[in-house]
């Protein structure tokens, strides 16, 4: 009975509800991330931690979001928006860069210094990857899509390989835009992403 009790005790240690340390993300992106056509409670940031709120109490995350930003306007506001309480960060950006064929190299270089700012202060990261409309053509595609997996294993970060995954174009779960995921949208990323951001939120606790 005793070694079962120890044996109990040591798994509800583990559990993530026993960890009293708060978990402050950083969703870090553009209009993707912000909601834009959405309510703020509907925002993917809003709509993932209420999602994982009851197993992890103490967690919260910040939608930062802004409508229209490339990976470059993300890493020039990325300073201000790190404040001291966030332990780590969501990285959803680079479709706009897509969108408006912007030269890769200079995506590649926002996103690599992004990534290069969390390793410095520490912080574990989870990249969301995108896609290229396919209108950009096969070299473009091959070239942009390769970012996020080359990021991720140059900075030992999570990848998501697709933000966009299980919803992009599909009519019943996007706006009238065909762009930007409707509230079920939303819920249905959340849901596939979940498992990333708790390997990312058992990074933060075990740091």
């Amino acid at each position: 009975m005793l070694r079962l009790i120890i044996l109990v005790a040591a798994f509800l240690a583990l559990t993530p509800a026993a960890f009293s340390k708060p978990v402050v993300l950083l969703a870090l992106g553009d209009s993707l991330t912000a909601g834009l056509g959405l309510l703020p409670s509907e925002a993917f940031p809003a709509r993932l931690e209420t999602a994982l709120k009851a197993k992890y109490p103490d967690l919260s995350i910040i939608n930062g979001g802004v409508s229209g930003d490339t990976a470059a306007n993300g890493l020039a506001r990325l300073d201000w928006a790190l404040t001291d309480d966030v332990n780590g960060l969501i990285v959803e950006l680079g479709a706009n860069d897509a969108l408006r064929g912007l030269d890769i190299g200079q995506t590649e270089a926002a996103l690599d210094g992004i990534m290069a700012e969390a390793k410095a202060r520490g912080l574990p990261v989870l990249l969301l990857g995108m896609r290229a409309p396919p209108n950009m053509g096969p070299d473009y595609t091959v070239r942009f899509d390769g970012l996020y997996p080359a990021l991720s294993k140059k900075y030992d970060a999570l990848l998501y390989p697709f933000y966009l995954d299980g919803v992009a174009a599909l009519p019943n779960l996007n706006q009238a835009d065909g762009i930007h995921p409707n509230s079920r949208g939303v819920d249905e990323i959340v849901t596939r992403i979940m498992p990333k951001v708790e390997e990312l939120i058992q990074k933060v606790l075990l740091k």
